[in-house]
């Protein structure tokens, strides 16, 4: 099995065991038992990123199974009649607060490589009555859309787990309209980090993360052909954060604060497509 396609069923594995959590009437969690990593917890990655009133509009089983770094329907300005792709949408929190912001005369979609995540996200949307919205299974390495169909391209957390971000990227621009946006959520890196300390802070981050540094962020959004890119950090995790993880993964805490302290962060990315 190749390395791109290791990666790929390690996340999916992953996800599923987060869906049946909720499902199961559990909490989610992306990392380790021991995490907390669902909307509602204390996690510094994932607490506190819905605000009380858009949480009161859905199911309690949609804002559980929320396991991103941002709230990356605020960052995306969404407006009426726009037609809204959520990649990796997980258990459906970002489609459906979209699917109310565009309104009945827009259409927000879901992909998710996942059957039980796609499972959990059809019951949420059930629950909270949204007829404008539709989950459909596939790869973001693969979208399964036509060319220039969508307006606006959100994703919450999930581009760093691909193992092939050129190809998402490309993607991406493809499936947009002329004009349309990308607005995502995502772990990134400022400045170097030594190896040993970048893994294991991108798996206390990410779980099976592989966080781009900004620059070579911001250099593949460029080859991809997008223009107006912008990387907005909103929350900056200090090795504090990590610290409890990190001593159990054999890392000196007060060395790895030296090197990767204020490094990694938790950003709007934002471009255009001409």
């Amino acid at each position: 099995m190749s390395e791109k396609k290791q990666v790929q069923e390690a996340v999916r594995e992953r996800y599923a065991q987060a869906a049946l959590q909720v499902l199961g009437g559990a909490g989610a969690s992306c990392c380790s038992p021991a995490s907390s990593c669902g909307a509602g917890g204390s996690d510094p990655i994932t607490a506190a990123l819905y605000g009380e009133a858009e949480k009161s509009e859905l199911p309690e089983t949609a804002v559980a199974a929320s396991l991103g770094c941002g709230n990356p329907t605020l960052a995306a300005e969404l407006k009426p009649g726009e037609t809204v792709l959520d990649l990796g949408s997980g258990g459906g929190i970002d489609v459906l607060l979209s699917a109310r912001r565009v309104g009945p005369a827009g259409k927000a979609y879901g992909l998710d490589m996942t059957d039980e995540m796609l499972e959990l996200a059809r019951e949420n949307q059930r629950k909270a009555g949204v007829e404008n919205a539709e989950f459909l299974k596939g790869e973001i390495e693969n979208i399964p859309l036509p060319d220039s169909s969508v307006d606006v391209v959100i994703s919450n957390c999930v581009i760093n787990l691909s193992a092939d971000k050129d190809r998402v990227l490309r993607e991406v621009f493809r499936v947009l309209r002329p004009g349309g946006r990308l607005a995502v959520a995502d772990v990134v890196v400022r400045g170097e980090v030594p190896a040993e300390i970048r893994r294991s802070i991108e798996l206390w981050a990410g779980c099976i993360a592989g966080a781009l540094e900004e620059n070579e962020y911001r250099r593949k959004l460029e080859e991809a052909g997008f223009v107006d890119i912008s990387i907005e950090p909103f929350r900056v995790y200090n090795v504090e954060d990590a610290r409890q993880f990190l001593a159990e993964a054999g890392i000196d805490v007060e060395a790895a604060a030296q090197a990767a302290g204020g490094k990694f962060m938790s950003a709007y990315i934002k471009a255009r497509k001409p």
